[in-house]
């Protein structure tokens, strides 16, 4: 049992989880951000277009009421989130690109080539190819 509990302390204090934790409840706190800006100001904004309140859209089937009004304001809402993460992911992306391509000082980090040029033919090929692909003569 002491065991159990020493990895699941190992595996809590690793910082992926920790940052997952924090992501999970971000999230939930931007989605409160996102239903209110789409209930309070983008539904109200379509209502006055369309002369219309999208929470008062109900479909009557016998008893039944069908809420289509509500659904098109969670579609709104998946669609905004998933536009804010993919923007939020992207610049991530970016600036661990960037990060990447720079030392700690800040200077750039020199790129190994991937290439050479056969003496031959001029044409790019594999800095380990020894031949080349388009004239098929023996390089160094």
């Amino acid at each position: 049992m002491k065991k159990l509990f020493s990895e699941f302390k190992a595996f809590i204090a690793k910082g992926s989880v920790i940052d997952l934790a924090v992501g999970v409840i971000i999230g939930a706190a931007f989605k409160g951000i996102v239903d209110s800006l789409v209930s309070d100001i983008i539904s109200p904004l379509i209502g006055l277009i369309a002369n219309t309140n999208f929470t008062d859209l109900v479909w009557q089937i016998g008893g039944v009421s069908i809420k289509y009004g509500s659904f098109i304001t969670a579609i709104i809402n998946f669609l905004l989130m998933a536009i804010v993460l993919f923007l939020i992911v992207k610049a991530i992306s970016a600036t661990r690109e960037i990060g990447g391509k720079l030392k700690k000082n800040g200077t750039p980090v020199p790129v190994e080539p991937t290439e050479k040029t056969c003496p031959y033919c001029k044409s790019k090929i594999a800095i380990d190819a020894t031949r080349c692909p388009h004239c098929t003569s023996e390089v160094k």
